[in-house]
């Protein structure tokens, strides 16, 4: 009996040494993966931040979270998002990102929203060596600076600018009239417009630029209208973007191409101007729900979740695209960021909105698009390889 107790003794210190041999792996397999960002929740920046960017963000984690986790080197392991609201503010977004990836040493990090805030944060995703794909900034200067941690997802000024004059000088327009932000994202596509135009017979009749938080472009609409130009162009954030609209109709400047920017994609846009008051305004999109099966599945995933509320149809499908990339990179490379890094840079990559390929900085696979709102829906309209519907060269009198 003594000695059948030893063994036994023996046998379950056996078991417990190699338990705790076992168990850290086991532990380090079930520990979840940190996410980190930073995201507008209040202030000028939240419009944007709250429909092209947090809800995808919310989105993936519960989807991947319900198939057990995200995928890392075919482990299933539960995603923590770490999250926090930067105030539409560039110091606390930079604030926070230090913590994240210096002192709280997250697993991945995910981009805010917004040209300024990732000019501000990519540099130090690259110090920290932090692969970080953004789909909400434009900037040449961007591009330029040829960080290797850093992907932008949109097409950039150039390809959306060289789209529009396109279809512009193809649909017969002789002038045009142009309001931008002043500030990165406005300048940069004014620029990349002003070069485009070079050659393309349609002269500018007139340009202004206005202050981020305007409240009041009437008098530079009027100011146009009197000119009669065949196109509007607003490179213009979502608060703009419907001010201006809303402003051109009392006013009654109604040109026959009437493009805006950032928010033209979102339903806010349609749901504000009304689907009949939206009829053929043009602006920055490039996706919808008909472009391929993948994106009619998100399409209706987010739109189920967030109770009707749809995914804009620019930056969203961008975001998810850069979720789509990510997953797929964990899933080779573990959470070695490096790694994730170089399949990245290094691969052509299948989404929902069709091929995306890095050169450098720069998402060189997707062309320059521009959409429409037609019948309750913001159609690709341009190029006509990619286009939804076809367009309407001709805007109706606002409703």
């Amino acid at each position: 009996m003594v000695q059948q107790t030893r063994r036994q003794i023996i046998k379950g210190t056996a078991a417990a040494v190699g338990a705790m041999a076992v168990a850290p792996g086991l532990l380090a397999q079930a520990a979840p993966v940190r996410v980190g960002y930073a995201m507008a929740r209040t202030g000028p920046w939240t419009g944007g931040a709250q429909v092209s960017q947090e809800p995808n963000y919310l989105l993936w984690a519960e989807q991947q979270n319900a198939a057990g986790g995200l995928n890392v080197k075919g482990v299933r392991r539960r995603i923590e998002l770490i999250s926090s609201d930067d105030r539409s503010d560039v110091e606390t977004c930079v604030r926070t990102y230090e913590k994240l990836m210096g002192s709280d040493k997250v697993d991945l990090v995910l981009s805010p929203w917004g040209s300024n805030a990732n000019f501000a944060v990519a540099p130090l995703a690259n110090r920290f060596g932090y692969p970080f794909l953004s789909p909400t900034a434009l900037s040449k200067r961007l591009v330029e600076m040829k960080l290797p941690y850093f992907f932008m997802l949109l097409q950039q000024p150039k390809p959306m600018c060289d789209a529009l004059v396109d279809m512009l000088k193809a649909s017969g327009a002789k002038t045009m009239a142009v309001v931008y932000v002043d500030d990165l994202f406005g300048l940069e596509n004014y620029a990349a417009l002003k070069v485009a135009l070079q050659g393309s017979g349609i002269s500018l009749v007139e340009e202004k630029s206005y202050p981020a938080g305007v409240k009041d472009l009437s008098p530079v609409l009027r100011s146009m209208k009197d000119k009669n130009p065949d196109a509007f162009v607003g490179f213009t954030y979502p608060p703009e973007t419907i001010l201006a609209s809303k402003q051109a109709k009392e006013v009654g400047f109604n040109p026959k191409f009437f493009y805006a920017s950032v928010g033209t994609a979102f339903q806010l846009y349609k749901n504000v101007m009304t689907p009949a008051g939206a009829e053929g305004v043009l602006g920055m999109g490039s996706w919808n729900s008909k472009t391929s099966p993948g994106a009619k599945a998100y399409f209706d995933a987010h739109t189920q979740k967030f109770a009707g509320k749809e995914p804009d149809r620019w930056a969203s499908g961008a975001c998810w695209a850069g979720l789509e990339i990510l997953t797929d990179a964990v899933a080779k490379n573990g959470l070695d960021k490096k790694a994730i890094r170089d399949y990245i840079a290094g691969n052509t990559h299948k989404t929902i909105i069709g091929d995306i390929k890095f050169t450098g900085t720069e998402n060189t696979a997707t062309p320059g698009t521009v959409s429409q709102w037609q019948n309750g829906e913001f159609e690709v309209v341009w190029p006509q390889k990619l286009a939804t519907a076809k367009l309407n060269p001709g805007k109706p009198a606002w409703k």
